[in-house]
Protein backbone atom coordinates (compact mmCIF):
# COMPACT_ATOMS: atom_id res chain seq x y z
CA UNK A 1 0.00 0.00 0.00
CA UNK A 2 1.54 3.45 -0.80
CA UNK A 3 2.86 6.06 1.72
CA UNK A 4 -0.47 8.53 2.44
CA UNK A 5 1.57 11.88 3.20
CA UNK A 6 3.59 13.35 0.34
CA UNK A 7 4.92 16.92 1.13
CA UNK A 8 1.63 18.91 1.49
CA UNK A 9 -0.22 16.32 3.24
CA UNK A 10 -2.84 13.66 1.84
CA UNK A 11 -3.53 14.09 -2.05
CA UNK A 12 -5.38 12.13 -4.85
CA UNK A 13 -8.04 11.99 -7.25
CA UNK A 14 -11.02 12.45 -5.03
CA UNK A 15 -12.70 9.37 -3.82
CA UNK A 16 -9.91 6.87 -4.52
CA UNK A 17 -7.54 5.88 -2.00
CA UNK A 18 -6.15 7.32 -0.05
CA UNK A 19 -9.04 10.28 -0.01
CA UNK A 20 -11.91 7.51 -0.18
CA UNK A 21 -14.61 8.12 2.49
CA UNK A 22 -13.79 4.85 4.83
CA UNK A 23 -9.57 5.68 4.34
CA UNK A 24 -10.81 9.78 5.62
CA UNK A 25 -12.87 8.33 8.53
CA UNK A 26 -10.38 6.85 9.87
CA UNK A 27 -7.97 9.46 9.45
CA UNK A 28 -10.96 11.66 11.09
CA UNK A 29 -10.53 9.32 14.20
CA UNK A 30 -6.64 8.18 14.53
CA UNK A 31 -6.27 11.98 14.23
CA UNK A 32 -8.12 12.18 17.90
CA UNK A 33 -6.12 9.16 19.16
CA UNK A 34 -3.16 11.03 18.35
CA UNK A 35 -4.06 14.28 19.80
CA UNK A 36 -4.89 12.80 23.35
CA UNK A 37 -1.61 11.05 23.38
CA UNK A 38 -0.15 13.99 23.20
CA UNK A 39 -2.15 15.29 25.90
CA UNK A 40 -4.40 18.13 23.82
CA UNK A 41 -8.07 17.77 24.02
CA UNK A 42 -9.05 16.64 20.51
CA UNK A 43 -10.68 19.94 19.17
CA UNK A 44 -10.26 20.61 15.46
CA UNK A 45 -11.37 23.37 12.80
CA UNK A 46 -11.74 22.14 9.34
CA UNK A 47 -11.41 25.02 6.31
CA UNK A 48 -11.89 23.82 3.00
CA UNK A 49 -11.38 24.84 -1.04
CA UNK A 50 -14.21 25.35 -3.94
CA UNK A 51 -13.67 22.19 -5.37
CA UNK A 52 -17.05 20.31 -5.38
CA UNK A 53 -15.46 16.95 -3.19
CA UNK A 54 -14.85 19.33 -0.70
CA UNK A 55 -18.38 18.91 1.08
CA UNK A 56 -18.38 15.07 1.33
CA UNK A 57 -14.44 15.19 2.11
CA UNK A 58 -14.90 17.40 5.01
CA UNK A 59 -18.23 14.95 6.34
CA UNK A 60 -16.12 12.40 6.18
CA UNK A 61 -13.28 14.07 8.15
CA UNK A 62 -15.74 15.39 10.79
CA UNK A 63 -17.64 12.11 11.57
CA UNK A 64 -14.22 10.39 11.86
CA UNK A 65 -13.19 12.97 14.77
CA UNK A 66 -16.59 12.66 16.56
CA UNK A 67 -16.72 8.66 16.68
CA UNK A 68 -13.24 9.17 18.02
CA UNK A 69 -14.66 11.42 20.77
CA UNK A 70 -13.63 14.66 19.26
CA UNK A 71 -15.10 18.18 18.48
CA UNK A 72 -15.10 19.99 15.09
CA UNK A 73 -15.64 23.50 13.61
CA UNK A 74 -16.09 24.36 10.59
CA UNK A 75 -15.05 27.28 8.69
CA UNK A 76 -16.41 26.76 5.55
CA UNK A 77 -14.59 27.68 1.94
CA UNK A 78 -11.47 29.91 3.52
CA UNK A 79 -7.60 30.05 2.86
CA UNK A 80 -5.23 27.60 4.12
CA UNK A 81 -3.13 30.27 5.83
CA UNK A 82 -7.08 30.93 7.50
CA UNK A 83 -6.76 27.78 8.97
CA UNK A 84 -3.71 28.31 10.30
CA UNK A 85 -4.59 31.58 12.18
CA UNK A 86 -7.45 30.52 13.72
CA UNK A 87 -6.34 27.55 15.08
CA UNK A 88 -3.84 29.71 16.98
CA UNK A 89 -6.40 32.19 18.34
CA UNK A 90 -8.94 29.95 19.13
CA UNK A 91 -6.74 27.38 20.30
CA UNK A 92 -7.66 24.23 18.44
CA UNK A 93 -5.71 20.96 18.90
CA UNK A 94 -5.03 20.83 15.02
CA UNK A 95 -6.66 22.21 12.13
CA UNK A 96 -7.48 20.57 8.80
CA UNK A 97 -7.53 22.11 5.48
CA UNK A 98 -9.36 19.97 2.71
CA UNK A 99 -7.76 21.23 -0.55
CA UNK A 100 -5.36 20.17 -3.25
CA UNK A 101 -3.56 23.51 -3.92
CA UNK A 102 -2.80 24.34 -7.45
CA UNK A 103 -4.20 21.21 -8.94
CA UNK A 104 -7.13 20.37 -10.99
CA UNK A 105 -10.52 19.93 -9.67
CA UNK A 106 -10.87 16.22 -9.51
CA UNK A 107 -8.02 16.14 -6.72
CA UNK A 108 -8.01 16.88 -3.55
CA UNK A 109 -5.97 16.54 -0.28
CA UNK A 110 -5.89 17.32 3.26
CA UNK A 111 -3.31 19.34 5.59
CA UNK A 112 -3.16 19.20 9.27
CA UNK A 113 -2.18 22.03 11.29
CA UNK A 114 -0.60 21.91 14.88
CA UNK A 115 -2.28 23.71 17.30
CA UNK A 116 0.67 26.74 16.74
CA UNK A 117 -0.63 26.66 13.11
CA UNK A 118 2.31 24.38 11.57
CA UNK A 119 1.90 21.95 9.61
CA UNK A 120 2.72 18.83 11.30
CA UNK A 121 6.15 17.57 11.11
CA UNK A 122 6.96 14.34 9.51
CA UNK A 123 7.36 12.19 12.55
CA UNK A 124 3.47 13.23 12.99
CA UNK A 125 2.62 11.99 9.66
CA UNK A 126 4.41 9.07 10.30
CA UNK A 127 2.71 8.14 13.48
CA UNK A 128 -0.49 9.15 12.37
CA UNK A 129 -0.34 6.84 8.62
CA UNK A 130 0.69 3.82 10.63
CA UNK A 131 -2.43 4.35 12.63
CA UNK A 132 -4.41 5.09 9.83
CA UNK A 133 -3.38 2.02 8.32
CA UNK A 134 -3.67 -0.18 11.17
CA UNK A 135 -7.31 1.27 12.11
CA UNK A 136 -8.18 0.69 8.84
CA UNK A 137 -8.24 -3.03 10.50
CA UNK A 138 -10.45 -2.14 12.92
CA UNK A 139 -13.86 -4.17 12.75
CA UNK A 140 -15.79 -1.52 14.02
CA UNK A 141 -17.83 0.82 10.95
CA UNK A 142 -17.66 4.60 11.26
CA UNK A 143 -21.01 6.38 10.53
CA UNK A 144 -21.74 9.53 8.65
CA UNK A 145 -21.88 11.66 11.67
CA UNK A 146 -23.87 15.07 12.10
CA UNK A 147 -24.09 17.65 9.13
CA UNK A 148 -21.39 20.20 9.07
CA UNK A 149 -22.45 23.55 9.37
CA UNK A 150 -19.70 26.29 8.87
CA UNK A 151 -19.61 29.23 11.15
CA UNK A 152 -19.56 32.64 9.14
CA UNK A 153 -17.57 34.50 11.84
CA UNK A 154 -14.36 32.67 11.50
CA UNK A 155 -13.85 33.98 8.05
CA UNK A 156 -14.96 37.30 9.27
CA UNK A 157 -12.24 37.20 11.82
CA UNK A 158 -9.40 36.43 9.24
CA UNK A 159 -10.76 39.26 7.11
CA UNK A 160 -9.97 41.66 9.81
CA UNK A 161 -6.75 40.23 10.48
CA UNK A 162 -6.09 41.17 6.99
CA UNK A 163 -7.11 44.23 6.99
CA UNK A 164 -4.90 44.86 10.57
CA UNK A 165 -2.03 44.12 8.47
CA UNK A 166 -1.61 46.98 5.75
CA UNK A 167 0.03 49.81 8.11
CA UNK A 168 -0.50 53.36 7.46
CA UNK A 169 0.31 54.33 3.99
CA UNK A 170 -1.58 56.65 2.20
CA UNK A 171 -3.19 54.39 -0.96
CA UNK A 172 -4.44 56.44 -4.28
CA UNK A 173 -7.72 56.11 -5.00
CA UNK A 174 -6.80 55.39 -8.54
CA UNK A 175 -4.43 52.58 -7.82
CA UNK A 176 -6.00 49.73 -9.53
CA UNK A 177 -5.59 45.87 -8.78
CA UNK A 178 -6.04 43.01 -11.06
CA UNK A 179 -7.20 39.89 -8.31
CA UNK A 180 -6.83 36.44 -10.30
CA UNK A 181 -8.83 34.09 -7.29
CA UNK A 182 -8.30 31.08 -9.19
CA UNK A 183 -12.23 30.21 -8.31
CA UNK A 184 -10.92 29.05 -5.47
CA UNK A 185 -10.91 29.78 -1.77
CA UNK A 186 -9.73 34.08 -2.15
CA UNK A 187 -12.56 34.27 -4.84
CA UNK A 188 -14.67 35.90 -1.99
CA UNK A 189 -12.38 37.22 0.75
CA UNK A 190 -9.62 39.01 -1.07
CA UNK A 191 -11.90 41.35 -2.95
CA UNK A 192 -13.51 42.44 0.22
CA UNK A 193 -10.35 42.80 2.10
CA UNK A 194 -8.87 44.99 -1.24
CA UNK A 195 -12.25 46.82 -1.17
CA UNK A 196 -12.39 47.69 2.42
CA UNK A 197 -9.02 49.16 2.34
CA UNK A 198 -9.84 51.73 -0.51
CA UNK A 199 -8.26 49.79 -3.57
CA UNK A 200 -9.97 50.25 -7.04
CA UNK A 201 -9.94 46.21 -7.28
CA UNK A 202 -10.91 44.32 -10.86
CA UNK A 203 -11.17 40.57 -10.03
CA UNK A 204 -11.30 38.00 -11.92
CA UNK A 205 -12.13 34.30 -12.23
CA UNK A 206 -13.97 34.66 -8.56
CA UNK A 207 -17.01 32.57 -9.52
CA UNK A 208 -16.22 29.05 -8.67
CA UNK A 209 -18.81 26.13 -9.69
CA UNK A 210 -16.58 23.47 -7.93
CA UNK A 211 -15.36 22.47 -10.93
CA UNK A 212 -13.41 25.46 -12.69
CA UNK A 213 -10.70 25.73 -10.06
CA UNK A 214 -7.66 26.90 -11.26
CA UNK A 215 -8.91 26.11 -14.46
CA UNK A 216 -6.73 28.13 -17.05
CA UNK A 217 -6.66 30.63 -14.15
CA UNK A 218 -4.87 31.38 -11.21
CA UNK A 219 -0.80 31.25 -10.41
CA UNK A 220 -0.33 28.98 -12.80
CA UNK A 221 -1.61 30.50 -15.36
CA UNK A 222 -0.59 34.69 -14.84
CA UNK A 223 -0.42 35.07 -19.11
CA UNK A 224 -4.17 35.29 -18.32
CA UNK A 225 -3.61 37.98 -16.04
CA UNK A 226 -1.07 39.59 -17.57
CA UNK A 227 -3.77 40.51 -20.34
CA UNK A 228 -6.04 41.85 -17.77
CA UNK A 229 -3.84 43.88 -16.44
CA UNK A 230 -2.53 45.48 -19.94
CA UNK A 231 -5.73 45.95 -20.78
CA UNK A 232 -7.25 47.69 -18.17
CA UNK A 233 -4.22 49.44 -17.44
CA UNK A 234 -4.07 48.33 -13.51
CA UNK A 235 -0.74 49.12 -11.66
CA UNK A 236 -1.01 45.59 -10.61
CA UNK A 237 -2.00 41.67 -10.81
CA UNK A 238 -1.99 39.08 -8.30
CA UNK A 239 -2.64 35.57 -8.84
CA UNK A 240 -3.46 33.01 -5.86
CA UNK A 241 -3.57 29.34 -6.60
CA UNK A 242 -6.59 26.85 -5.50
CA UNK A 243 -6.44 27.69 -1.57
CA UNK A 244 -4.47 30.96 -1.34
CA UNK A 245 -1.11 29.84 0.23
CA UNK A 246 0.59 31.95 -2.52
CA UNK A 247 0.50 34.77 -4.91
CA UNK A 248 2.43 35.54 -7.78
CA UNK A 249 2.34 39.28 -9.67
CA UNK A 250 1.98 41.01 -13.19
CA UNK A 251 3.79 44.30 -13.14
CA UNK A 252 2.02 47.43 -14.78
CA UNK A 253 3.66 46.74 -17.75
CA UNK A 254 2.91 43.11 -18.14
CA UNK A 255 5.51 41.42 -16.96
CA UNK A 256 5.02 37.83 -14.70
CA UNK A 257 6.85 38.00 -11.41
CA UNK A 258 7.61 35.28 -9.04
CA UNK A 259 8.38 34.23 -5.48
CA UNK A 260 12.34 35.09 -6.16
CA UNK A 261 10.93 38.55 -7.00
CA UNK A 262 8.95 38.83 -3.78
CA UNK A 263 11.97 37.39 -1.40
CA UNK A 264 14.16 39.97 -3.42
CA UNK A 265 11.87 42.95 -2.31
CA UNK A 266 11.10 42.01 0.96
CA UNK A 267 14.61 41.24 2.10
CA UNK A 268 15.24 44.87 1.11
CA UNK A 269 12.30 46.44 2.45
CA UNK A 270 12.48 44.65 5.73
CA UNK A 271 16.53 45.67 6.55
CA UNK A 272 16.17 48.97 5.96
CA UNK A 273 13.81 49.07 8.53
CA UNK A 274 15.16 47.03 11.33
CA UNK A 275 12.44 44.14 10.67
CA UNK A 276 14.60 41.53 8.85
CA UNK A 277 15.85 39.09 11.66
CA UNK A 278 19.19 37.01 11.19
CA UNK A 279 20.47 38.83 8.28
CA UNK A 280 19.31 36.03 6.44
CA UNK A 281 15.94 35.08 4.15
CA UNK A 282 15.64 31.02 3.37
CA UNK A 283 14.35 29.69 -0.15
CA UNK A 284 14.58 26.15 -1.52
CA UNK A 285 17.00 24.33 -4.06
CA UNK A 286 14.19 26.20 -6.88
CA UNK A 287 15.29 29.73 -6.49
CA UNK A 288 17.32 31.30 -9.10
CA UNK A 289 20.66 31.84 -8.98
CA UNK A 290 19.90 35.51 -8.99
CA UNK A 291 18.08 35.78 -6.25
CA UNK A 292 21.10 34.75 -4.34
CA UNK A 293 23.23 37.24 -6.00
CA UNK A 294 20.78 39.86 -5.43
CA UNK A 295 20.77 39.38 -1.49
CA UNK A 296 24.36 38.99 -1.38
CA UNK A 297 24.57 42.23 -2.73
CA UNK A 298 22.28 44.41 -0.27
CA UNK A 299 24.17 42.22 2.57
CA UNK A 300 21.88 39.55 3.10
CA UNK A 301 22.69 35.56 2.95
CA UNK A 302 20.24 32.99 1.11
CA UNK A 303 20.19 29.83 2.66
CA UNK A 304 18.34 26.80 0.89
CA UNK A 305 15.93 24.39 2.23
CA UNK A 306 14.41 21.28 0.79
CA UNK A 307 11.11 21.97 -1.94
CA UNK A 308 7.89 22.49 0.39
CA UNK A 309 7.02 25.62 2.35
CA UNK A 310 6.95 22.67 5.91
CA UNK A 311 10.68 22.52 5.23
CA UNK A 312 11.27 26.08 4.77
CA UNK A 313 9.67 26.81 8.03
CA UNK A 314 11.50 24.16 9.79
CA UNK A 315 14.65 25.82 8.37
CA UNK A 316 13.60 29.78 9.32
CA UNK A 317 13.08 28.18 13.07
CA UNK A 318 16.26 26.28 13.40
CA UNK A 319 18.60 29.90 12.01
CA UNK A 320 16.21 32.27 13.35
CA UNK A 321 15.05 33.73 10.44
CA UNK A 322 11.32 35.41 9.52
CA UNK A 323 11.51 35.85 5.88
CA UNK A 324 11.26 32.51 3.51
CA UNK A 325 9.69 31.73 0.80
CA UNK A 326 9.27 29.24 -2.25
CA UNK A 327 9.64 30.73 -6.18
CA UNK A 328 6.60 29.19 -7.27
CA UNK A 329 5.07 32.04 -4.58
CA UNK A 330 5.05 30.46 -1.37
CA UNK A 331 5.87 33.13 1.11
CA UNK A 332 6.46 33.14 5.16
CA UNK A 333 6.54 36.22 7.41
CA UNK A 334 7.14 34.07 10.46
CA UNK A 335 5.96 36.94 12.94
CA UNK A 336 2.91 37.10 11.72
CA UNK A 337 1.99 33.79 10.14
CA UNK A 338 3.70 30.15 10.08
CA UNK A 339 2.40 29.04 6.96
CA UNK A 340 2.37 30.56 3.42
CA UNK A 341 -0.29 33.47 3.04
CA UNK A 342 -0.77 35.02 -0.21
CA UNK A 343 -3.09 37.66 0.29
CA UNK A 344 -0.60 38.77 3.40
CA UNK A 345 1.74 38.31 0.56
CA UNK A 346 -0.07 40.72 -1.28
CA UNK A 347 -0.36 43.82 1.41
CA UNK A 348 3.33 43.00 2.27
CA UNK A 349 4.44 44.34 -1.60
CA UNK A 350 1.51 47.17 -1.78
CA UNK A 351 2.98 48.49 1.53
CA UNK A 352 6.22 48.12 0.10
CA UNK A 353 5.10 49.43 -3.24
CA UNK A 354 3.56 52.74 -1.57
CA UNK A 355 6.10 53.50 0.84
CA UNK A 356 8.61 53.35 -2.30
CA UNK A 357 6.67 55.50 -4.13
CA UNK A 358 7.15 53.61 -7.17
CA UNK A 359 5.01 51.76 -9.33
CA UNK A 360 5.61 47.50 -9.33
CA UNK A 361 8.25 47.14 -12.06
CA UNK A 362 10.79 49.37 -10.40
CA UNK A 363 10.05 47.88 -6.87
CA UNK A 364 10.83 44.65 -8.21
CA UNK A 365 13.34 45.61 -10.97
CA UNK A 366 16.52 45.33 -9.13
CA UNK A 367 16.50 41.33 -9.31
CA UNK A 368 18.27 39.96 -12.23
CA UNK A 369 17.37 36.83 -12.93
CA UNK A 370 19.69 34.16 -14.57
CA UNK A 371 17.94 31.97 -17.02
CA UNK A 372 15.83 28.98 -15.69
CA UNK A 373 14.43 26.04 -17.36
CA UNK A 374 12.38 23.16 -15.42
CA UNK A 375 10.98 19.86 -17.20
CA UNK A 376 8.86 17.61 -15.86
CA UNK A 377 9.24 13.45 -16.76
CA UNK A 378 5.79 11.33 -15.72
CA UNK A 379 7.20 8.70 -14.21
CA UNK A 380 5.60 5.51 -12.87
CA UNK A 381 7.34 4.73 -9.80
CA UNK A 382 9.84 7.26 -7.79
CA UNK A 383 12.74 4.93 -7.52
CA UNK A 384 16.30 6.32 -6.07
CA UNK A 385 17.99 8.24 -9.12
CA UNK A 386 20.90 6.29 -7.35
CA UNK A 387 19.81 3.15 -8.63
CA UNK A 388 20.25 3.95 -11.95
CA UNK A 389 24.55 4.81 -12.94
CA UNK A 390 23.49 6.39 -16.16
CA UNK A 391 21.16 8.82 -14.90
CA UNK A 392 24.07 9.67 -11.79
CA UNK A 393 26.73 9.89 -14.84
CA UNK A 394 24.15 12.02 -16.74
CA UNK A 395 23.79 14.57 -13.69
CA UNK A 396 27.75 14.51 -13.16
CA UNK A 397 28.23 15.26 -16.63
CA UNK A 398 25.44 18.43 -16.75
CA UNK A 399 27.31 19.30 -13.60
CA UNK A 400 30.80 19.43 -15.19
CA UNK A 401 29.72 21.52 -17.73
CA UNK A 402 28.04 24.43 -15.61
CA UNK A 403 31.25 24.19 -13.61
CA UNK A 404 29.84 26.94 -11.03
CA UNK A 405 28.35 29.27 -13.92
CA UNK A 406 24.80 27.14 -12.83
CA UNK A 407 22.77 25.07 -11.17
CA UNK A 408 21.06 21.67 -11.66
CA UNK A 409 18.49 20.06 -9.64
CA UNK A 410 16.86 17.23 -9.97
CA UNK A 411 14.36 15.79 -7.77
CA UNK A 412 10.48 14.13 -7.41
CA UNK A 413 7.40 16.16 -6.80
CA UNK A 414 5.91 15.45 -3.54
CA UNK A 415 2.61 15.67 -4.69
CA UNK A 416 3.05 14.50 -8.37
CA UNK A 417 3.92 11.49 -10.46
CA UNK A 418 6.89 13.44 -11.66
CA UNK A 419 10.53 13.98 -11.35
CA UNK A 420 11.52 17.82 -11.90
CA UNK A 421 14.79 18.96 -13.84
CA UNK A 422 15.31 22.29 -13.14
CA UNK A 423 18.56 24.20 -14.88
CA UNK A 424 19.71 27.48 -14.84
CA UNK A 425 22.76 29.54 -16.34
CA UNK A 426 23.40 32.68 -18.21
CA UNK A 427 23.53 30.66 -21.50
CA UNK A 428 19.45 29.74 -22.06
CA UNK A 429 20.60 27.66 -25.60
CA UNK A 430 23.05 25.17 -23.62
CA UNK A 431 21.00 25.03 -20.72
CA UNK A 432 17.61 23.64 -22.88
CA UNK A 433 19.81 21.26 -24.45
CA UNK A 434 21.11 20.08 -21.13
CA UNK A 435 17.80 19.95 -19.77
CA UNK A 436 16.61 17.74 -22.75
CA UNK A 437 19.31 15.26 -22.26
CA UNK A 438 18.61 15.09 -18.59
CA UNK A 439 14.38 14.41 -19.17
CA UNK A 440 15.70 11.74 -21.78
CA UNK A 441 17.48 9.95 -19.74
CA UNK A 442 15.29 9.86 -16.71
CA UNK A 443 12.32 8.77 -19.29
CA UNK A 444 14.17 5.98 -20.70
CA UNK A 445 14.60 4.27 -17.07
CA UNK A 446 11.66 5.82 -15.23
CA UNK A 447 9.14 7.13 -17.83
CA UNK A 448 5.56 5.72 -18.32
Amino acid sequence: MKKLFGTDGVRSVAGQYPLDAPTIRVLGRELVELLEKEGLEPRVLIGRDTRESGPWIEQAVAAGVEAGGGETVSAGIIPTSAVSFLTRKHRFSAGIVISASHNPYRDNGIKIFSSQGIKISDEWEMRLEKAILEGKRKTAPIGEGKPVRPRAELADEYEDFLIGQLRKVLIPEDLTVVLDCSNGASSVIAPTVFFRLGFRVIPIFNAPDGKNINRRCGSLHPHNLARHVVAARADLGIAYDGDADRALWVDEKGRILNGDHTLFVQAGFMKDRGRLKSGAVVATTMSNIGLEKGLRDIGVELVRARVGDKYVLEKMMEIGANLGGERSGHTIFLDDCPTGDGILTSLRMLEAMLEAQVSFSGLAGGLKEFPQVLHNVRVREKLDFKQFPEIVRTMDEIRAVLAGAGRLDVRYSGTEPLARVMIESEDLGRIEELAGRMTSVIARYLGE
